[in-house]
């Protein structure tokens, strides 16, 4: 995004010239990826080039609602299914200039952390095709990554945007709760989720951000506060900021590699003038446990109304129950049941206060630690992922495997704090992200941290000779 503006300034290309030279990448190299579901036809009008995105293209994930598109969640529930309005976000890109350029796969309804729970099929990881990119953007993040898209939105509930964004290699931020309009947001836990930019770099995820985040009236969580200005944060460095490392952290599951990388990126960060300092978050391992309650509860009721009547297919049926069982049970894949029927558990009578209260109460001390913690440093770093990117099946007879893919990415989401993935590392050839966490609102520091960290690591030249070995694109 960054350098296809700079280079459309300097007339360089048309913005007709490079949408033509994006649309051919994708028709080339999407065979082997799988990254988007739906594509527009080409012959939409060119925008004005005036306007801030001045007609740099974007896509979307298929949870996302743009008038007169498919939206699918990637699932069999809602196959042709066409929205009819704009979702704030999109809308606010449009409204800036940007064309779009297509829906993203995803895992199912947002469910899952590998983007193989799509009734398409899976998208693969462009660094090694026989990798999952992560999930549930996967699509996007492997999109961003092979160049077949300039930038674009994930929505993140668990880790949605910022584990695919590591394993592929390019950066992913989730902002705060209440930061960026969740309107036309297909829902699936709407105490967590979020929408949020994949991008190629922190620039470019500070200029998305400024766009989409506000006030909208249209969603009564969304915040009133400020908006705050990103992209002067990008060049002011770290120096003097107290960088908080959580104690027993060796104690959870992580690859001997992760590990490096986490303490290598908390050295370059002292190096550029940062402090480290001890910070308690004794409840983080119990993050995934308190997402696995309160998520899959939200998602049991945000589901409810694809039932072949108010949305979704329709199944053929002599009487009411049977069709509104077989729409479900025909429509909806295997993680999307078990989810469902885990809140569904979660919330009966008789377990609501064993289950959802409890864990109810975890997540608000899980905040309070991260309250107390900030006390103490400007901004906390953690791993994005445990691992790199596993191979695809490798965890889908496994799903208590998979959920711990989210592990470091749960507890920000449960705070409703703002966190962002930078790539730092590799590991066997794959890409390790590095996790920024600051507190609620508190964007401009996220950026400002973030960008310090890419500017130690500089992964954007690695990145796409890596992939473009991967995809046979060598010149």
């Amino acid at each position: 995004m960054r350098d296809a503006r700079r280079a459309l300034d300097a007339g360089a290309f048309s913005v007709d010239e490079f949408w033509l030279a994006q649309t051919e990448r994708i028709a080339r190299l999407d065979p082997q990826l799988h990254c988007y579901l739906h594509r527009p036809a080409d012959t939409a009008a060119p925008l004005p080039t005036d306007a801030v995105l001045g007609g740099l293209p974007f896509a979307l994930k298929d949870n996302m609602n743009l008038a007169g598109t498919p939206t699918t969640c990637a699932s069999r529930l809602l196959e042709g299914y066409v929205s009819p309005y704009d979702a704030t976000a999109a809308a606010q890109l449009v409204a800036a200039g940007g064309r779009y350029l297509g829906k993203t796969n995803m895992d199912e309804f947002a469910m899952g952390s590998s983007c193989e729970h799509s009734a398409a099929g899976p998208t693969r990881n462009p660094w090694d095709l026989e990798r999952s990119p992560g999930g549930s953007s996967g699509g996007a993040a492997a999109a961003v990554a092979a160049d077949l898209a300039p930038f674009a939105l994930g929505s993140d509930t668990g880790g949605s945007i910022r584990q695919p964004a590591a394993f592929c290699g390019v950066v992913g931020v989730k902002p705060s709760y209440g930061r960026v309009s969740r309107h036309g947001l297909v829902a699936f836990a709407s105490s967590l989720d979020q929408i949020g930019p994949l991008t190629k770099n922190v620039e470019d995820a500070a200029r998305v951000l400024e766009l989409i985040m506000g006030h909208d009236p249209a969603d009564a969580t969304t915040l009133r506060a400020p908006v705050p200005s990103l992209l002067p944060e990008t060049e002011r460095g770290v120096a003097g900021l107290r960088l908080g490392l959580p104690d027993g952290l060796d104690a959870l599951p992580m690859d001997a590699t992760v590990r490096a990388a986490w303490l290598d990126a908390a050295a370059a960060l002292e190096r550029e003038g940062a402090r480290r300092v001890r910070v308690e978050l004794p409840s983080l391992g119990q993050a995934v446990a308190i997402y696995a309650l309160v998520a899959n509860a939200e998602a049991s009721s945000n589901l409810a109304r694809f039932d072949g009547i108010r949305y979704g297919r329709r199944a053929a049926a002599d009487d009411l129950e049977t069709m509104l069982t077989r729409s479900r049970g025909r429509g909806f894949g295997a993680e999307v049941k078990r989810r469902i029927l885990l809140g569904t558990f979660a919330l009966a009578s008789g377990y609501y206060e064993d289950y959802y209260l409890r864990a109810q109460r975890w997540r608000a001390r899980l905040a309070e630690e991260f309250a107390a913690a900030f006390a103490a440093c400007d901004a906390i770093l953690l791993p994005t992922a445990p691992t790199p990117a596993f191979r695809l099946g490798e965890k889908l007879d496994d799903p208590l495997d998979m959920y711990l893919s989210d592990l470091f990415t749960l507890p920000a989401s449960l705070a409703g704090l703002p966190a962002a993935s930078v790539p730092t590392a590799l590991a066997g050839g794959l890409p390790l992200g590095m996790q920024v966490v600051t507190r609620a609102l508190d964007e401009p520091m996220l950026i400002r941290v973030a960008a310090a960290l890419e500017r130690c690591f500089p992964f954007a030249a690695l990145r796409r000779d890596a992939v473009d070995r991967a995809l046979g694109e060598t010149s």
